[in-house]
């Protein structure tokens, strides 16, 4: 037992004729296990669990003809697991878990009707699972077997080992699917996570309800597909854990949920859930950790929510929840993290839920419409590590009681409509390490010490009415500020003696103008229609906004014109402008199409236009122009190849950050392909058109080719791909013999882009040519040899273990060889693929991978 013993095992540990017990665990013993030199020492129980213990497990051990227990986990074992184990017809107990052994299971292992335990996890272990494994361990009572890399199917005969009572197979590559375990009466614990297990009709589900002991049922990281059915709510009243999180379950939550009053920890973020939330959730008064977060949730969050009141965390972000936020969540007085981030919430943000003083990790209520003020009770949050209001509607000061939140470490309060003087408290929250107030209507001196001094950690920018009293770079010095002022006022004098008289002739001017517009509305229904809702601008704003069309501001061309960076008035924000060349063959059926399809679409990963411009220019001809977000990280193509670039430094892009950019671009496409009322195909898919922001986050643009499915209801907008290719390299096969244009082409680009990502290589490469391409260059490498196709500065990445390799970047590789098939029916939806790929993102995010 644990007594700081050092050093090495003693040679002679094991030969003794009368030592029954070794307890040598928790300690700092190295070196190697000795060898049994003695034909059969009595030990019963050996146990050198958490030393350091290196080196392979002697084939001798098997000498040990009368053990009971052995037990040698989390230490440095190498090699393969000896065959003599199984030949000790005493072990009742065998644990090898943590340590770094490989190979396969020796088969006596599986056929040794003593054992009532044995834990082979967090090893290397491959191979198949025995198909007579049920009837071979017929006294098992633990099989722990998880983070190996195990793959086939679970075998039938499993749920025959009818004394188990924990199965863990978690981590693994398990395939098929999920057994009918009901035959284990005496089951408590369940763990089949991270594997591609599948759910078949589910029937699995009704088959548990008999297992009365059931205390966790643990399936995320699964590729279970389909409705959760009623018959949930039929699982043992001991369950405590239910997780199916990371999969790509559809269909709404069964209300028989609420049944499983013992639940403690319900997982189901991460899917493709729809309906709303029922309000028996509510029934679950033990509930302690609650995500439905990242799914397709839509109506109001139900006022039983507020029954949970031993909730520690609430996740519910990244769906489109509305109405306003339930007061009743106040009740939860045990919270430590509310996260309804990214919903269509409304309303004030009602002060009960600010005076959970529990709070003490994260709320986080950005990026919905609620509108009012910040509530004083903020004050009430001393706890409060993380507040992220921003992306809403919020007016007013920051609150004074704001200062009582002395341990914040990170306030986000950026666009909204906030106003007043920035408040000196700030500088003295010691703890604060982030600090975003940008785009809102802030005035005065900016304060000066604290976190002010620390310019990289806090954002002002978007407040023109700020100023400082030193020298900063970007904001004026407050003199400079009131003089510019008092200009203003004394032209704002100006103004109201001239405005009299020139308001008739502006009027007349108007009325002209009206007709004019009306005219050219007329002759261009697509522009009323994309227009009705946005403030149009005219020809003069572009010049003025361009600097009349600086060389500096161009960002970029392409076939049908080209693209300015550029300053509105109607916008603080600098804006991208995309003027079509008219001269150009298909420029104005370009500007008809991206029109027509910016009209029917809004995804949070689909470029958001501003307005647009159709006039005419200087000489009166037609003039056409679109305004977006400006994204200051330019395409994914520069970060891809700066080499391409006449200037700018190298961009590295992390494996993380390709993961996301990867599924930015999935959840857009899916959302195109499967959420739309009409379905819309992208068509021309390729890097130069996944613009990236400050966050890195991926937006889809030019929707320059972009069609619709041709439905009976839509006929008119549909077309065969005759004249509209894409972009080479991007372009499906069959594009090529003239086929119609469907989905599954946005699906063969997206892979091509994918695979451009993990290797670095464009698919327009030299290389790629007589037949050759990125697929097959990809494709003869995989899996074995990925290293030598994937971009080598992953590879320099010394976080990207080998682990890191097999887990995350051989599924992201798996994924771009599937969508890239040459036919288009061996191509995945991208519903599906969206899913894979947020399981990869989690299971990175789980291995720290950044």
């Amino acid at each position: 037992m644990r007594n700081n013993l050092t050093g090495n095992l003693p040679k002679v540990l094991f030969n003794t004729s009368s030592l029954i017990k070794i307890f040598l665990q928790q300690n700092n013993l190295v070196g190697s296990i000795p060898a049994v030199i003695a034909t059969s020492p009595p030990i019963e129980y050996l146990d050198l669990r958490h030393n350091h213990i290196s080196g392979k497990i002697p084939s001798s051990i098997g000498k040990l003809s009368s053990l009971v227990d052995l037990r040698i986990t989390e230490n440095n074992l190498v090699g393969s697991i000896p065959d003599s184990l199984g030949n000790i017809s005493t072990l009742k107990i065998l644990t090898l878990t943590g340590n770094k052994l490989s190979g396969t299971v020796p088969p006596s292992l599986f056929t040794m009707s003593s054992l009532t335990f044995l834990g082979l996890a967090n090893n290397s272990l491959v191979g198949r699972l025995p198909s007579n494994i049920g009837y071979t361990l017929p006294n098992i009572q633990g099989l722990i077997l998880s983070s190996n890399k195990f793959d086939g199917p679970i075998p039938a005969s499993l749920p025959r080992a009818y004394n188990l009572r924990q199965l863990y197979l978690y981590n693994n590559s398990l395939t098929g699917f999920i057994p009918f375990f009901g035959s284990l009466p005496n089951l408590t614990e369940l763990g089949l996570s991270y594997n591609q297990l599948e759910a078949g009709n589910w029937g699995f589900v009704s088959s548990l309800a008999n297992c009365t002991r059931l205390t966790k049922l643990m399936l995320n990281g699964n590729s279970l597909q389909g409705k959760v059915p009623s018959s949930i709510g039929n699982l043992s009243d001991s369950l405590e854990w239910l997780w199916l999180r990371e999969n790509q379950i559809s269909g709404p939550i069964p209300p028989e949920i609420g049944n499983l009053k013992s639940l403690n920890r319900l997982y189901m973020d991460y899917n493709l859930i729809t309906g709303n939330i029922p309000p028996t959730i509510g029934n679950l008064h033990s509930l302690v950790h609650l995500s439905l977060a990242h799914n397709k949730l839509s109506g109001q969050i139900p006022d039983t929510i507020g029954d949970l009141v031993k909730l520690n965390s609430l996740k519910l972000d990244g769906n489109n929840i509305s109405g306003r936020i339930p007061e009743s969540i106040g009740r939860c007085t045990q919270l430590q993290i509310l996260n309804l981030a990214h919903n269509s919430l409304e309303g004030n943000i009602p002060s009960e839920i600010i005076k959970i003083s529990s709070l003490s990790e994260e709320l986080d209520l950005s990026h919905n419409y609620l509108s009012g003020g910040i509530p004083v009770e903020v004050g009430n949050l001393i706890n409060v590590n993380k507040i992220s209001i921003s992306n809403n509607r919020l007016s007013g000061n920051i609150p004074s009681t704001l200062g009582q939140c002395v341990v914040l470490e990170y306030l986000d309060i950026s666009r909204n409509k906030l106003s007043g003087k920035i408040p000196q408290f700030l500088t003295s929250l010691s703890s604060l390490q982030n600090l975003n107030l940008s785009f809102n209507n802030f005035g005065g001196e900016v304060p000066r010490g604290g976190i002010f001094y620390n310019a990289s950690a806090v954002s002002i920018e978007g407040n023109d009415d700020l100023c400082t009293s030193i020298p900063t770079g970007g904001i004026p010095l407050c003199s400079m500020l009131v003089e510019r002022k008092g200009k203003q006022n004394s032209s704002a004098l100006i103004l109201r003696i001239v405005i009299p008289t020139v308001a008739a002739v502006i009027l007349i001017l108007s009325c002209i103008a009206t007709i004019y517009w009306r005219k050219r509305m007329q002759a261009n229904p697509h522009l009323q229609e994309i227009g009705e809702h946005m403030r149009k601008i005219s020809y003069k704003d572009i010049v003025r906004s361009t600097n009349s069309f600086s060389q500096a501001n161009l960002i970029g061309s392409g076939s049908f014109g080209v693209v300015y960076k550029g300053s509105l008035k109607l916008q603080k924000d600098q804006v991208a402008i995309k003027i079509f060349n008219l001269n150009n063959y298909g420029a104005n059926r370009s500007f008809i199409a991206e029109c027509e399809a910016l009209r029917n679409v809004r995804h949070r990963n689909l470029v958001k236009i501003i307005t647009s411009c159709s006039s005419v220019d200087s000489t009166g001809a037609d003039f056409k122009a679109l305004v977006f977000q400006y994204m200051p990280n330019g395409n994914l193509e520069m970060w891809l190849h700066p080499e391409d670039l006449e200037h700018g430094e190298r961009h590295i892009l992390t494996l993380s950050q390709r993961i996301n950019i990867g599924l930015d671009v999935a959840f857009a496409l899916d959302y195109l392909h499967n959420q739309c009322a009409s379905p819309l195909i992208h068509c021309d898919l390729k890097p130069s058109n996944i613009l990236l922001d400050v966050d890195m986050v991926a937006y889809v643009t030019d929707f320059g080719l972009a069609r619709f499915v041709f439905t009976p209801t839509n006929a008119d907008s549909s077309t065969s791909l005759a004249c509209l290719k894409g972009s080479i390299g991007y372009i499906p096969p069959e594009y090529g013999m003239s086929k119609e244009i469907s989905t599954k082409g946005d699906v063969y680009s997206f892979g091509v882009l994918l695979l451009q990502m993990i290797t670095g290589q464009s698919p327009t490469d030299g290389k790629f040519s007589d037949g050759a391409s990125l697929h097959e260059f990809v494709r003869r490498a995989f899996p074995d040899n990925i290293c030598g196709v994937v971009d080598p500065a992953l590879l320099q990445d010394d976080r990207n273990t080998p682990e890191v390799m097999e887990k995350c970047v051989i599924p992201m590789v798996r994924i771009g060889l599937s969508c890239s098939m040459t036919s288009p029916k061996d191509r995945p939806d991208m519903g599906q693929v969206s899913a894979e790929i947020l399981r990869i993102k989690h299971l990175a995010s789980h291995m720290d991978v950044r």
